[in-house]
């Protein structure tokens, strides 16, 4: 069984989509060992504690260090016996000494058309926000690997969503994000199927 660690920052929507996807097995041959949350007052973690999921947060009032708090959680992730580790709505950049620890082993989702809107200022609503302002005509949501860079790794999977006549950042999220849902669960399967090849 793989085991999955996910880290969190906000509301956990993509968590739930990979609860609700192990759960219903869309997702095979896996199972989230552990969530960490960079904020104590997430509703991610409310999420993971209704499923029996164990959670756990490291954050800047522990670790005002970057370096130590980065030391924590691959402690946490080694502790937990971590195969992939899935960054679902984590709104902190990683460094390389994490990054490297499990190279090829990390998984970020991203609500644009990467290279399209991606990297430092580009999360949640700024990215429709910038997409409408330049009157895009679609945008969408990508999964990629993490690499030392801001949304700079490979990309596992894209999917497209039009932006549509009067659209509102909110509007243009919504629609975004049940492709997140979507493509985070197909790209996780991927990976597996990869990680599991390689064993």
């Amino acid at each position: 069984m793989l085991r999955i660690s996910v880290l969190v920052s906000g509301g956990g929507t993509n968590l739930q989509a990979v609860i609700d996807s192990i759960e219903a097995g869309r997702i095979k041959g896996a199972e989230i060992a552990c969530i960490i949350s960079s904020n104590s007052k997430a509703f991610a973690l409310e999420r993971g504690i209704n499923h029996g999921i164990k959670t756990m947060v490291i954050d800047k009032s522990q670790y005002p260090v970057m370096s130590l708090r980065t030391k924590a959680i691959i402690s946490a992730l080694q502790m937990e016996k971590t195969d992939l580790v899935v960054l679902a709505g984590y709104m902190s950049v990683l460094e390389p000494e994490l990054v490297k620890a499990y190279k090829g082993k990390i998984i970020n989702i991203h609500p644009s058309l990467i290279p399209k809107y991606c990297g430092k200022g580009f999360y949640g609503h700024h990215v429709h926000e910038a997409v409408i302002a330049a009157g895009e005509k679609e945008s969408g949501a990508t999964v990629h690997f993490v690499d030392e860079g801001v949304d700079t790794g490979p990309i596992i999977i894209q999917r497209k969503v039009p932006v549509l006549e009067g659209d509102t950042p909110e509007n243009l999220g919504t629609r975004i994000l049940k492709v997140e849902h979507e493509i985070l669960t197909e790209a996780i399967n991927k990976v597996i199927l990869e990680l599991n090849a390689g064993l």
